[in-house]
Order: structure tokens, then sequence, then C-alpha cells
């Protein structure tokens, strides 16, 4: 494969259709990107999780620690957060006398406008933060890093508003367009009809999605963005330590907000509540695209139905097989990430070494970036490619590499490959990784590796069913159980299922579902409520 057949490669890979799936579950959801019906990004979202990267706390200092020139700062997780001087932004002064302005003002509405408001001089890149901060003093920060391992929240306190197109910067007046834009022409008409639009005090960061946008699609964004902000300020009034006081938005409208576009072609939620908030979103941001919302109403799990559980069960061990017959190994360490290339059995089908090696590491390539956004892995990942001797072969994983990973939202870099065959990425890391357990237990022996006189889990489902049926008297009773028992209960004529039917003279609906492990199963009754077995 050429570099140009690379690029190629990349450019289809863009133009994929795209969509998104929402499972919503008590505890919260599961989203699935989808490119071409492959799952490129899943997300979790817990009701628990309230430190989201974007949210804005009224936090509390609790320690200033001058040698790390950092401060500790409670903001109601059960670990103070982390504020490093860096971190602090130029015009903190300004923040703090303005938060102060606005709590000593309980009255509701006539704000201080930060047009209005006279800038404090910046800090010095250079000072202690214990010149700026002090114990017990309140101030407005934002979730840089969600809580990860053993780690609080990162805190900010350059805070940021994200939109559709813009990102608003309070106590700024800096006008800067995203790298990603690379036509100089555009970036000129942008930086020049955002600064004749937004307020005094106002920085604002031009997204990529704003390119070629007008100016009425522009100033909507940024006046949306502006209310929130004085939103914010009125709740602050009456605010007390740890209240948040502007919240980034779900997990699904923030993917949504940053990456709908002309190639997005469905989005299928399980709840008609959800889909009526997403439904109402996309009016707001890009009415064109409201039709592309379903309600997805089907009898099969929604992600049995498209087919992501599946997927996931593949794709999170591991060992990640390729395309071409070559797989991938993915070790996590607390300092870094290794992920070793291995040929398989494709080391036997072509006499040419270095051509294999070539096409296997070119296929690794592109399922590593995917990897990486999948389980949003970040820090530094060492990728150990197999050896070429050839170096344009080299250049030619390290261009590609860097074509592929273009889709991914989080900032990285890629280093050419070493003479050792190694390649260095660094990828910024905002959230917990996503790790999911893949290996399930063996029914047998419990994962001791003993086998014992144990019940089979098929015998243990009968047993129950006989007893729910004949003791319990259940009437519409439903069993959830993995695929491989599906097939066992409904193979044959008469199944075990239709056996069930002829001596209970009751229907027991069977349903199939590939996130359970073989030995979990659990049973219904006809209000859809779980019976419970001990």
């Amino acid at each position: 494969m050429t570099t140009s057949e690379s690029s190629l490669l990349y450019q289809n890979h863009t133009k994929l259709s795209k969509e998104l799936v929402i499972n919503v579950t008590q505890n919260g959801g599961r989203i699935a990107l989808l490119e071409d019906k492959r799952l490129v990004e899943f997300h979790q979202e817990s009701h628990s999780d309230n430190f989201i990267v974007g949210d804005i706390f009224l936090g509390i200092v609790r320690r200033v620690v001058p040698g790390l020139n950092a401060a500790f700062i409670d903001i109601g997780y059960e670990k103070d957060a982390f504020l490093h001087y860096l971190d602090l932004g130029a015009n903190i002064n300004s923040l703090n006398k303005y938060t102060r302005i606005i709590q000593n003002n309980r009255k509701k509405g006539n704000l201080l406008k930060v047009s209005e408001f006279k800038m404090e001089a910046r800090i010095n890149k250079l000072g202690k933060v214990n010149d700026v901060l002090k114990a017990n003093q309140q101030l407005l920060v934002q979730i840089a890093k969600e809580p990860i391992s053993t780690k609080g929240p990162r805190l900010a306190c350059e805070l940021s508003i994200a939109g559709r197109y813009l990102v608003l910067v309070p106590f700024s007046n800096s006008v800067n367009v995203s790298k990603k834009i690379t036509d100089s022409t555009e970036r000129k008409r942008l930086i020049r009809l955002i600064s004749s639009i937004k307020p005094e005090n106002f920085g604002v960061i031009i997204r990529t999605v704003a390119e070629n946008k007008g100016v009425e699609d522009l100033d909507k964004d940024l006046t949306d963005l502006v209310e929130k902000w004085y939103e914010g300020m009125e709740k602050l009034k009456q605010s007390k330590p740890n209240d948040k006081i502007i919240g980034e938005m779900n997990r699904a409208n923030s993917m949504l907000r940053d990456m709908l576009n002309e190639s997005f072609d469905g989005i299928m939620v399980d709840d008609k509540t959800m889909s009526g908030d997403i439904r109402s979103f996309i009016q707001n941001i890009a009415p064109d695209k409201v039709q592309i919302v379903k309600h997805y109403q089907g009898k099969a799990k929604i992600f049995e139905a498209f087919g992501i559980e599946k997927q996931i069960k593949l794709l999170f061990g591991q060992s990640v097989s390729l395309p071409n017959g070559g797989y991938i190994i993915i070790e996590h360490t607390e300092a870094l990430h290794v992920i070793d290339v291995n040929s398989g059995n494709k080391s036997n089908a072509e006499s040419d070494q270095e051509a294999t090696a070539l096409n296997v590491n070119l296929a690794a390539a592109t399922e590593i970036a995917r990897q990486l956004r999948l389980r949003d892995m970040g820090g530094i990942i060492i990728v150990d490619f197999i050896d070429m001797k050839v170096p344009e072969n080299k250049r030619k994983i390290y261009d590609h590499m860097r074509q592929i990973m273009k889709g991914d939202r989080s900032k990285f870099t890629v280093l050419p490959l070493t003479k050792f065959g190694l390649m260095q990425i660094t990828r910024q890391r905002v959230r917990p990784e996503m790790n999911i357990i893949t290996r399930e237990t063996c029914p047998t022996c419990n994962g001791t590796g003993k086998i014992g006189a144990s019940i089979s889990v098929a015998e243990m489902i009968e047993s129950k069913v006989d007893f729910i049926l004949s003791k319990q008297n259940e009437t519409g009773l439903t069993v959830i159980i993995h695929p491989y028992l599906y097939a066992y209960f409904k193979q044959g004529f008469p199944s075990i299922q239709m056996g069930w039917f002829m001596k209970y003279f009751k229907w027991v609906k069977l349903v199939k579902d590939s996130s359970l492990a073989i030995t979990e199963y659990h049973f219904t009754n006809r209000e859809n409520q779980q019976i419970e077995m001990d």
C-alpha cells in the first residue's frame, strides 16, 4: 500500500456515515458511535458522574502547597481537586474580583456586565501560588480532568464555555482560530467577523466546524454562550461552596455538538424522554437534522439489534484481531500503554517478509487509532511494530498513523518509528479510560481451574422455571439469557421451550442478551419487573 493509497483510505473513512446509538439504563446510559456500522467510540454515563469536564464549580481553597506551586480545592468530591499555578490563567485576579462583586450583590437581576468590568492586572507567569490564593478563599474553578484512578479532579481557573461553533472565554480579549482550519483567507474572515461582534472582555476560540459558516449562525452561538455565562452568574449569587455554577451538557449532546455534520444519518435512542431531549437540542443547533433522531422500539435490546454488544466483546479484550490475519496485544501499566503488533498466520502467506510486515503494520495502525478512541487511552502509548528494513516503509507507517488519527477529537502527537520499530504516541486524556472486562468465568469451575460436581447453568434455569411456574404461578414469564443458552433452549423439535409450554400450559418468552456472562440470567414477569430468586 502506497502513501497515496493510505491517504485515500483515510479520505474514504471520513466519508463514512455515522450513527449514534444510545441505550438508556436505570443508572445512566451507554453511548456508541458507529462509522459504517463499526464501533469507534463507546461511552458509559452514570447518574453519579457529577464531575464532568467543563463543569464550573464554586470551590474553596483547602491547602496551598508552595512546594508544588499548587493548591488543593474542595469542590465536593471525596478527594480535594488539584489546581496548579500555571492553570490559574493570567486574569485570575479579574475573575476573583468579579466573583466577589457578584456574591456581594444578592439581589436578583442587575448583574455587572463583564464588558463594563475594569480588568485587574495580569499575574506573572513565573509567580507563586501563595501570592494569589489563600486558605478558605472561594473561587470559580472548572473541571479540566475528571477523577482518574486514585486522583481527584484537575482544575483550571481560565474558564471557558463551549458552544457549537465557538468557545467563550470570559476575562480575555483574544480571538483564536482552530489550527485545523488551514485556509488563511477563511481564518482572517472568521477573526474579523468574531472581533466585530464579540462583547468586550470576552475572548473567543473559533472551532473547526465554524469554517465557512455565516454571521447569523456564529452570532446566535455567541449570544447563547453569553446568556449561559450570565445565567451562571445569577446562580452564583445564592450559591454555597461546592455548588455547580455552570454544568456541561450530557455526553450524548456534547458529542452531537462537537461532531454533528452532514455525514450523520441516524441517532437511535431506546428511551422516549431522552429522544425528545435530543430532538430539542438538535432543533436548536441544526434544525435540518431533526428527522434523523429516532425512538427505537424494537423487541431486541438496542445494542443487540445494532450488533454493538458483539463488537464490545471482541474489541475490548487484551488481544484484538486484524482483518488480514495479524493481531495486536494491548498491555496497560501505571506509567504507559504498550501495544505489540504480531503477524499471526499472515507470516506464512507471503514470500516477501518486508511486504508482509508492511501490510500487517498498516492494518495494525488503523486498528490502533480506533482502539485509542474506543478505550479513550491517554498518556504515553508505545507501539512495537513488526520490524521493517526499508526506511520508506517506516515512513509510510508514520504517515498513515497521522492520517488515520485525524478523526480523533483528543489532542495527540505521533513520533516517527525508531530504528527498533517503536512508535511513541502521546494522547490527551481528560476522562477515566474505558476498560471493559471481556473474559467470562468458566461456568463449571468458576475460574478456579478445577472441575467439581456442579450443576450446569441450563439445569439451574430449568429448575427455577419449574419453581416459578408451578409454585409461584407466575404468568408472562420472560427469561433473559446468554445467546448460547438461548440457542440451547430453542433448538430441536420439540425444543425445551416448547416442552415447558406442553408441561405448564404457559408460554415462556426467551430473550438473548450477549452483555450477560454465560452464567448470568434474569427472570421478569408480565409487568417487566425482575423476579428475585435465591
